[in-house]
C-alpha cells in the first residue's frame, strides 16, 4: 500500500504529478480510499467531508477520475465538539453515517 498525505488534497499540478508517480499508472486506472475522519475536529469539518464526498469541495477528490473511490468512515470520536458538527446554515450534520467500500 502506498500513501500520499497532504494537508489540502490534490490542489496543484505538482501534487497531482506526485500522485501519478506514486501510483505508477494513470488515476483512471487506480482505486482510492477516502478517510474523512481527520477533518472532523476542525470548524466546518463535517461539512467539508460531505462536500468532498459529493464532489462539491473546492479541492477535487471524486472529480480526479478514479477507477474506484471508496469511503471509510471512522466516526466514533466523543472528543469532537458539537459546534464542529453544525453547518453554517445552522442545520446539524447527520448524526449517523454509513461507509461505502469499493473494491476491484
Amino acid at each position: 500500500m502506498r500513501l500520499l498525505l497532504t494537508s489540502g488534497g490534490v490542489q496543484n499540478p505538482s501534487i497531482r504529478n506526485a500522485l501519478v508517480d506514486l501510483l505508477g499508472k494513470p488515476i483512471a486506472e487506480s482505486t482510492a480510499l477516502f478517510i474523512p475522519t481527520g477533518v472532523y475536529p476542525f470548524p466546518g469539518g463535517g461539512e467539508s467531508a460531505w462536500k468532498a464526498i459529493h464532489g462539491q469541495a473546492t479541492i477535487p477528490l471524486s472529480q480526479l477520475g478514479w477507477k474506484s473511490l471508496g469511503i471509510l468512515e471512522l466516526t466514533a470520536l466523543p472528543t469532537i465538539r458539537e459546534e464542529n458538527w453544525v453547518r453554517p446554515s445552522g442545520r446539524p450534520m447527520p448524526s449517523s453515517s454509513g461507509a461505502a467500500m469499493c473494491s476491484t
